[in-house]
């Protein structure tokens, strides 16, 4: 994560990056073809709606300065935390943003159904955007044959941390499949340590991070188009396929000797704060699973500690090899309410590599857009994690995210009572899957 008194240094950097690379939005043939449609220069405005403040919205307003300074519009930017509910206030009302961070490809599938989003493949250069993105990444903005929202910035998901001094004195390799992890975690606990500091706490959305745990098994057990099948309710919870995903994250959650601090640790200790026994002295644990965003959480806690030195992360492990390419990622989507030239040249640039360079540059976020320049990525930990987006086959959503209002909420109930009480699986998937059968 980039610290905001730096923020100053890092755009003069980027910008003169881009100049070097010849990215600029502006620049050469390609990225004349890159852009949007030639649209007259005016003073019209551009209206955003996303939930960024903070370093994101400082990184986003100076992301919007070149397109500004070139095109002469103006971006009227909306923050809400509420984006839900507003958003879906305003498309209601029928007074929408013209361009707006969507709450999840769930709520986007929504606006689609509903005839609210315009189909950007009538807006984006779509040969550059197939260039630029992987087709995982295009399948995810798309609803019914139409791409109805553009991805701009990514996390990956299903990372395993650990520091490197403990894999050395430890002496294990980095896991290749399920079941080499599980023998090097068992292998850990022989000795007396705890394998995995895990913490699912985390308000209302208690549990969250067990689902994370569980798409990731699923996804690397069937592959993707079982993972999506799932999580559209055409698979029973009760069934043997998700069952088995369950018993195999017990492997390391219904073994108190495998989960630093017992069961009681897990549900109370909030996420933010799980990783924290790896760093302890002695360290009381070795590995912690979570998202690249952690590594904001990891500094804000231990500020002296380097990413890629003291800690760095491999890739979550494969059940079945054929899907070893896979992963699970999140990500901030757009969708476009309003067709103006303002906003088709707002969403054209935002593709681009050279908007998308100042995420990664200014907030430690991944790119989808591949074309993003490894050089960008502010230090080993965020261009390792590129480098796995990048070379990934099959990109899929978080599942949890996908469903339902109602399955989701009880999909997390689902692992906290898992963790508590692992002898009641199948009492909790009966539970699951009555909610199936409900809410789709």
């Amino acid at each position: 994560m980039i610290k905001k008194g730096n923020l100053h240094r890092v755009f003069l950097f980027l910008l003169m990056a881009l100049v070097i690379s010849g990215l600029c939005f502006a620049g050469g043939k390609k990225e004349e073809k890159a852009a949007a449609p030639e649209e007259p220069k005016g003073t019209g405005k551009v209206t955003v709606m996303a939930v960024w403040g903070g370093q994101e919205l400082e990184v986003f307003r100076e992301m919007l300065k070149p397109f500004e300074e070139r095109t002469g519009y103006k971006v009227e930017y909306e923050g809400t935390r509420d984006l839900d509910a507003i958003l879906t206030t305003r498309v209601e009302a029928g007074n929408p943003p013209d361009i707006a961070g969507l709450p999840g490809p769930g709520k986007m599938a929504q606006f689609a159904a509903e005839g609210k989003l315009v189909d950007l493949s009538t807006v984006l250069d779509m040969e550059r955007i197939k260039a630029d993105y992987a087709q995982g990444w295009i399948d995810l903005g798309t609803v019914d044959g139409k791409l109805v929202g553009l991805f701009t910035k990514a996390a990956i998901k299903g990372l395993i941390w650990y520091r490197p001094d403990q894999k050395e004195k430890l002496g294990f390799a980095i896991p290749e499949s399920w079941d080499q992890l599980i023998s090097i975690s068992k292998n850990i606990s022989d000795k007396g340590v705890a394998p995995w500091a895990i913490g699912l706490e985390s308000g209302a959305a208690s549990g969250w991070v067990g689902t994370d745990w569980l798409e990731n098994i699923f996804l690397k057990t069937h592959g993707p188009e079982k993972y999506e099948a799932w999580y559209k309710g055409e698979i029973p919870w009760t069934s043997g396929e998700v069952r088995r995903v369950w018993q195999e994250w017990g492997k390391i959650v219904a073994d108190e000797k495998m989960i630093y601090g017992g069961k009681q640790y897990v549900l109370s200790t909030n996420f933010g704060q799980a990783h924290a026994p790896l760093f302890a002295d002695p360290p009381q644990a070795i590995f912690h699973h979570q998202a690249t965003f952690i590594v904001g959480f990891i500094q804000d806690q231990f500020p002296d500690l380097k990413p890629g030195e003291n800690y760095t992360f491999f890739k979550f492990p494969y059940v079945n090899s054929k899907w070893a390419k896979s992963v699970e990622a999140a990500g901030d989507v757009f969708g476009m309410f309003n067709k103006t030239p303002e906003a088709v040249a707002l969403m054209n640039y935002l593709s681009t590599p050279e908007a998308q360079a100042y995420w990664v540059s200014g907030t430690g976020a991944l790119s989808p857009n591949r074309n993003v320049s490894l050089v960008f990525y502010p230090d080993e930990i965020t261009k390792e994690a590129a480098k796995i987006l990048k070379e990934s086959e099959m990109v899929v959503f978080d599942a949890s995210d996908m469903m339902p209002g109602e399955m989701n909420n009880a999909f997390w109930s689902a692992v906290m009572d898992y963790v508590e009480n692992p002898a009641n699986l199948d009492s909790i998937l009966e539970r699951l899957e009555k909610v199936r059968k409900e809410a789709y």
